[in-house]
């Protein structure tokens, strides 16, 4: 199963197509609107509006060998500890080696940010960002299909 933090997911149409490639249930969690699917393959889940009830959502479903998409690093710690497979949009992955380091990292841009010593602003997403996710998303659904074959379960 891929689970996608699809409020401000720059990159759904990409899932979509790597998902239908490989054959993989999508669910797509936000607190608006999601354009509908007809394709059985593809859910759309509306949660309330209240503080990280997306995030909630996912982490409580996401297990080992599923995969997810999220730019959220308080979400993408949660999902590395269930054993999830987690790309940000711009095809970073989060796992056990990085996790604790891409946390802190966030957790010092957000303390920058407080006390001024930082506007916080992001790079704008990119033509190599939306590549490297493509590549990276791919990978991650093959590691998803194969450790689900190893199971004896279809994702």
């Amino acid at each position: 199963m891929i689970y996608v933090d699809a409020d401000a997911c720059p990159v759904k149409p990409e899932i979509l197509k790597v998902a239908e490639r490989h054959g993989l249930e999508v669910t797509f969690v936000a607190n608006s609107g999601l354009r509908p699917s007809r394709d059985p393959m593809i859910h759309n889940v509306i949660v309330s509006n209240a503080f990280d009830a997306a995030d909630n959502w996912i982490a409580e479903r996401a297990g080992t060998g599923d995969v997810v998409v999220t730019a959220d690093v308080p979400l993408a710690v949660r999902c590395v500890a269930t054993g999830a497979f987690v790309s940000g949009p711009s095809g970073r992955v989060f796992d056990e080696t990085n996790i604790g380091m891409a946390s802190a990292m966030r957790d010092l841009g957000a303390h920058l940010r407080e006390t001024g010593e930082s506007k916080g602003y992001n790079a704008a997403f990119s033509p190599k960002d939306r590549s490297r996710f493509l590549e990276t998303f791919d990978r991650l659904c093959r590691r998803a299909k194969s450790l689900a074959a190893e199971a004896g379960r279809q994702l």
